[in-house]
């Protein structure tokens, strides 16, 4: 078992930024991926970006892509997400999540553990 724990989260203005940090409770030679989705209220869940575990190699979701970096401390199991020039559109519930072993980064079908979640409000 892997829990992850997310922080970071909470309001923030238009045009500001957040960074969300996730923390995985041990280490695990067998991650694959650690990544970020979000929910928003009335929407699906949608894939916002990961990481190759080993390699470094970093994925993003389009509305993200120039304003968010993910990035890793491999020694601390942790995972983070810089979000810049945030918009309302980002308001939404962010979870981290791990692929151990093969799995696909942007499924959430892939990941095999998740943490609770940390909320994001954007305010216009």
């Amino acid at each position: 078992q892997v829990q992850l724990v997310e922080s970071g989260g909470g309001p923030v203005e238009a045009g500001g930024s957040l960074r969300l940090t996730c923390a995985a409770s041990r280490r695990t030679s067998s991650i694959n991926f650690m990544g970020w989705f979000r929910r928003a209220p009335g929407k699906e869940r949608e894939f916002v970006a990961a990481i190759n575990w080993r390699r470094g190699v970093t994925y993003y979701a389009d509305s993200v892509k120039g304003r968010s970096t993910i990035s890793r401390d491999n020694a601390k199991n942790t995972v983070y997400l810089q979000m810049n020039s945030l918009k309302p559109e980002d308001t939404a519930v962010y979870h981290c999540g791990v692929v151990v072993d093969s799995g696909n980064y942007y499924y959430a079908d892939s990941y095999d553990y998740w943490g609770q979640g940390t909320q994001v409000t954007v305010s216009s």
